[in-house]
């Protein structure tokens, strides 16, 4: 006997979660690994009691299995060659279910519509001048005020973004996102407790979903673009520029990160980038950061990062403990603790 409705690319995400390969999964339900990949395919349904045997040893409910999934591409992650191949399918999965959480979120109004404007480059070799222009587009309609963006995690949410901070368990995965049609998906990693750093991936993940979206991923070059994006976000080049020093004046710099809430690399990045400190001194800057040990802890702590609350507060709604019913709860509350 089949079930009456069974979404092959759920059993998918649920192994991915899982961290478990097709064959492992057979072992586990006692069925052959071509069965569970023709499961996968489509080729062939489940039964009920398949099913409920898939719940059991992946963990998550029956209902999971038939919620249709919304598709997009393999994601934004930066370090390709240094995270592996189940490392980045369990983090995207994450990433789907905090899409199944968004939906429902925006269907109570916990969330807003998705308002995140498309403004792709002319191509991978675009100028530090043209993603400026793209940075003020999003700065003009957004109305964002000029100065240091005050919570750029809130910034994001405001605008039907779901954002969702949680360990991530691997060195090389930061954060990422995944360009949902409807709700773009922001994972950031609690692994460092870096509210500057943070604050730089959340800017950084906005620019892949405004410049590159579901055109173009997994290539260098829209690292480097996302990275100049935040940098001008967060330290917009026609207010910044007069304000960084020439020479490595670190009470001054100090100063600058309280301020506009960014680390001390990032600011010297940023001199340097604009041409207001030579190569040789930011190189010789850097050196003297690093022999003071600063690029393992940076002096002037900004305090704890901004915490994402859009899902949280929709989960513990009564419509948010409905719709929990149908997805992994020991995830569910790794997402929005």
């Amino acid at each position: 006997m089949t079930t009456a409705r069974f979404e092959r690319d759920r059993l998918r995400l649920a192994r991915e979660l899982a961290k478990l390969s097709q064959a492992q999964v057979a072992g586990k339900v006692g069925l052959t690994p071509a069965a569970i990949s023709q499961f996968e395919s489509g080729a062939a349904r489940p039964s009920a009691e398949t099913i409920g045997r898939l719940s059991e040893v992946l963990k998550v409910p029956i209902g999971f299995f038939a919620r249709p999934v919304s598709q997009t591409h393999e994601g934004f992650f930066r370090s390709l060659r240094r995270t592996s191949v189940a490392d980045r399918r369990r983090a995207r999965a994450i990433a789907h279910l905090a899409h199944d959480l968004a939906v429902e979120a925006a269907r109570s109004g916990h969330l807003p519509q998705h308002s995140v404007p498309h403004l792709p480059v002319t191509d991978l070799d675009a100028s530090r001048e043209e993603i400026e222009r793209v940075v003020a587009q999003v700065r003009a309609k957004w109305r964002i005020p000029p100065g240091p963006i005050r919570d750029v995690v809130r910034l994001l949410e405001e605008h039907g973004v779901a954002v969702i901070r949680l360990p991530l368990d691997t060195i090389d995965v930061d954060a990422f996102s995944l360009p949902f049609s409807d709700h773009p998906v922001v994972v950031l990693g609690t692994d460092k407790s870096d509210r500057a750093r943070s604050r730089f991936d959340a800017a950084h993940e906005l620019g892949h979903l405004v410049m590159h979206g579901e055109q173009i991923w997994g290539v260098p070059q829209v690292e480097t673009q996302a990275h100049m994006f935040a940098a001008e976000l967060l330290l917009p080049a026609a207010e910044i520029r007069d304000q960084l020093p020439q020479t490595a004046d670190w009470p001054r710099l100090f100063a600058l990160k309280q301020h506009w809430q960014v680390s001390l690399a990032a600011l010297l990045m940023r001199a340097r980038s604009l041409g207001v400190m030579s190569e040789n001194t930011y190189l010789s800057a850097v050196k003297a950061a690093s022999a003071r040990g600063w690029r393992r802890r940076e002096p002037v702590p900004l305090g704890t990062p901004e915490e994402p609350t859009r899902l949280r507060n929709f989960v513990r709604s009564p419509a948010g403990m409905a719709a929990q019913a149908e997805l992994p709860s020991a995830l569910i509350a790794a997402i929005t603790t």
